[in-house]
């Protein structure tokens, strides 16, 4: 066999096949010119990310983030169903720590925000959020604090996590 034949280390050739990535369509396709304002929130892109309160000196160029964006498309990343009997008598505790943990995580990242918070058809809570990590991570403290059970699913075709947290 010759040198530009040997498959290498991985093995055969025609094992390796290229799969191609599923993009987020809210995501920038190219690079942004820095600085760039967001027109819906007053995020500004500086240094390669989304970011709160940047000076800027001169003009700046506005797109709306892809937070704002799925916010005017209502196109949630991620959805945290709260569900169960322990929650009609802690409702309100729980929502406190969802806008805590909100809060807390928006003030670093601004593309990481609540969109919105509406009862289900059973009984239960339905919060959609603009990122993938905001509603994981919020189960998580849920869990943390009140037990229960927690299942995570994530969606890499539709870019989608499903947060379920229930206790009875």
């Amino acid at each position: 066999m010759s040198a530009g034949n040997d498959p290498g280390p991985g093995g055969d050739r025609h094992d390796r096949l290229i799969q191609e990535e599923i993009h987020d369509p809210y995501q920038a396709r190219g690079k942004l010119s820095e600085p760039t304002v967001c027109p819906g929130c007053g995020a500004i892109f500086h240094k390669g990310r989304w970011q709160w309160k940047v000076d800027y000196i001169g003009d700046a160029d506005e797109v709306m983030c892809p937070a704002c964006k799925r916010i005017e498309d209502n196109m949630p990343a991620g959805i945290l169903t709260l569900s169960g009997g322990f929650l009609d008598g802690h409702k309100e505790e729980i929502l406190k720590l969802v806008q805590h943990k909100v809060e807390e995580e928006k003030a670093g990242h601004p593309l990481k925000r609540l969109m919105a918070v509406e009862d289900g058809p059973e009984g239960d809570v339905v919060l959609t959020f603009t990122d993938t990590h905001l509603p994981r991570g919020t189960g998580q403290a849920i869990e943390r604090a009140y037990d229960g059970n927690l299942d995570i699913q994530y969606t890499k075709e539709s870019n989608l996590v499903r947060v379920y947290w229930r206790r009875d």
